[in-house]
This record gives structure tokens, sequence and C-alpha cells, in this order.
């Protein structure tokens, strides 16, 4: 939905400019800058902010936070788990 909304200024604001006869001026250039151009460095711009910033958050995040804790096995899972390995559960 955004990606041809956008097309849709892009080719909006290429504007062709026409004598008074209607007919095609060739060597006319607009003043100013373009405003399709605009609109794509706001929103290259904006993306590469959000990418580097998710990118800097990562990797602050790796440094700084202590890893995960496992979850404790249950009696039932390490028994199965000796069994498989051959050795016997004490008791038995």
């Amino acid at each position: 939905m955004g990606f041809v909304f956008l097309c849709f200024l892009i080719s909006y604001c290429s504007i062709k400019f026409y004598d008074e006869q209607g007919d095609l001026i060739k060597d006319a250039e607009p003043k100013g800058l373009n405003p399709g151009l605009i609109v794509l460095l706001v929103i290259g711009g904006l993306l590469l902010t959000f990418l580097v910033g998710n990118y800097v958050l990562y990797s602050y995040a790796q440094k700084t936070l202590p890893p995960r804790k496992k979850k404790p096995i249950s009696k039932k899972k390490m028994k199965k788990e000796r069994l498989k390995q051959g050795v016997s559960a004490p008791g038995e």
C-alpha cells in the first residue's frame, strides 16, 4: 500500500512543462529540488535510521543483558534421559 502511494506521488511530482501552444518544452529546467527526490530522501533516511538504531540496540543488549536462565528439568525427563544413555536411575 505504501509503495503504491510512493510510486504515485513520484509520478505525480514529475511535472512536464508546456508552452502556450501546448508543445512540450524540451530544455525547461525546474527550479529547486525535485519533490520526488525529497520524498525518497526522507523515507530512505527514516528507514536507514531505523535499521541502524535496531542494530545498535541489539548489540548493546547482547553485551549488557545476562544470558537467559534455562528451565529446570523435571525428574521424569531426567529419568528418561538417563535410561536413554544406559545409566540406571538410582533406586532401581
